[in-house]
């Protein structure tokens, strides 16, 4: 019998998965459960399972091509018998049509997070995150002991057998537009420090001008946000905050790994605690009040396009935990190692400019959400203080974009006046 391998729709909003790397070779024994291929959704790299045991005999889509949720990606022969059925069967058949549904029991998407692979006889068992490091760094995988599920090999594994060679090739840390994130680069001398752990992304394509340079996947998943959110009517409200006692709390805790964007975070999480419309989204049937305050932040990706990672809860949870959890989605979002839960489930945004100097901009609201709060940059700024004198405080622009269906002016005036009273007077309590 010969089964057809889906493209499988790995979250809510994918409409078609571009295949980032097969896993197994034309031929090649398939384990039920096995890993056979990495599929790239929406904002995210993917294993997939298979879900029968044979061999796998053809394969529809190759490497870097994409397809519809829902067609065929490659043929599965029960035997080995069957291979050459199936080999004639997949040289007629065309990826580019739409196949027929998956029929069960093969599930749609209720499983998005990947799966650990199991280990098939002596073969070496590899996280796609793990194989594009040792990739990098020049790592043979065959040398290494995996510690992940059933053996497999997962990028700790590379990262320590990088750390017990003397190499001098390591990394420095900066990305774009979070001052948290990091990005992999080669360095003329080794650090004293050690390595970050996500592994890197692949330069972007060069800028040919008079060509026209396709959309990515993660790139063709912001358009269509972005004309989703053309349709909400929105209205914008701007508020003028001193964070010179914010400032002066980020200098005491830095030491302690806390970043800007956690304490920002946590002061607008701690804000929305008090106004649960601003934290609200509408639905077809009135407000849905979320809850959970869950704070998603943009980031930009190197090869276009940009994800919005997720701290969850973020009012339950402390500073330095914030701080860590922040670090850890970055880096990950750079290797595409995401799970859909993990930049899906926002109640609220921030979209923070401010570390390119940006003085005030306005930011579109995303879909699913009620507001979104855009950051500018906080510089001294001569004012006039309560005792009538002259003088010098850092002061930043906020400005939100909020969903007037169901937030209203007064609304947002009152979150933004709420949040600016907190980092003014009260910023100390961010720590508690």
């Amino acid at each position: 019998m010969i089964h057809e391998v889906f493209m499988p729709a790995l979250s809510s909003t994918m409409t078609e998965g571009k295949i980032v790397e097969w896993l197994k070779s034309p031929g090649d024994k398939v384990e039920r459960g096995e890993t056979v291929v990495v599929v790239e959704s929406d904002k995210a790299d993917m294993d997939v399972e298979s879900f029968n045991e044979g061999f796998l005999a053809s394969i529809l889509v190759p490497a870097g091509e994409s397809a519809p949720v829902g067609n065929t990606i490659a043929l599965l022969a029960e035997t080995e018998a069957e291979i050459p059925e199936a080999q004639a069967r997949g040289s007629k058949g065309s990826a580019s049509a739409p196949a027929a549904p998956p029929a069960p029991p093969e599930p749609a998407a209720p499983e998005p997070e990947p799966i650990a692979a199991v280990a098939a006889g002596n073969r070496v068992v590899v996280s796609p995150r793990a194989r594009k490091l040792a990739k990098t760094l020049g790592v043979n995988l065959e040398t290494l002991k995996g510690t992940g599920p059933h053996g497999r090999i997962v990028a700790a594994d590379v990262e320590q057998a990088v750390d017990k060679v003397p190499t001098p090739s390591i990394v420095s840390t900066a990305i774009v537009p979070s001052p948290t994130s990091t990005v992999v680069a080669k360095a003329p001398a080794p650090t004293s420090s050690p390595a970050p752990s996500p592994a890197p992304s692949q330069p972007p394509a060069p800028i040919v001008a008079g060509q026209i340079k396709p959309f990515n996947t993660l790139q063709q998943a912001v358009v269509r946000n972005m004309m989703a959110s053309l349709q909400v009517p929105t209205f914008r409200v701007g508020y003028t905050i001193t964070t010179d006692a914010l400032d002066a709390l980020y200098k005491q805790v830095k030491s302690k790994g806390v970043t800007m964007t956690a304490l920002l975070a946590k002061a607008v999480a701690m804000t929305l605690k008090k106004h649960p419309v601003v934290n609200a989204s509408c639905q077809p049937e009135g407000i849905y009040y979320n809850g959970s305050i869950n704070i998603a932040i943009a980031v930009a990706m190197e090869d276009g396009g940009l994800i919005t990672p997720v701290l969850q809860n973020a009012d339950q949870t402390d500073l330095y935990t914030l701080s860590r959890q922040w670090k850890d989605l970055v880096s990950r979002s750079r290797t595409k190692q995401l799970k859909p839960d993990e930049y899906s489930t926002g109640t609220f945004t921030l979209s923070n400019l401010g570390m390119f100097g940006v003085d005030r901009f306005d930011a579109i609201l995303p879909p699913g959400q009620g507001s979104i709060l855009a950051i500018g940059s906080a510089k001294p700024t001569v004012i006039a203080t309560a005792d009538g004198l002259l003088g010098v405080r850092r002061q930043m622009q906020v400005n939100m974009t909020s969903d007037h269906r169901i937030i209203y002016g007064a609304d947002a005036a009152q979150f933004l006046q709420d949040l600016a009273t907190l980092i003014e007077t009260n910023s100390q309590s961010l720590t508690l």
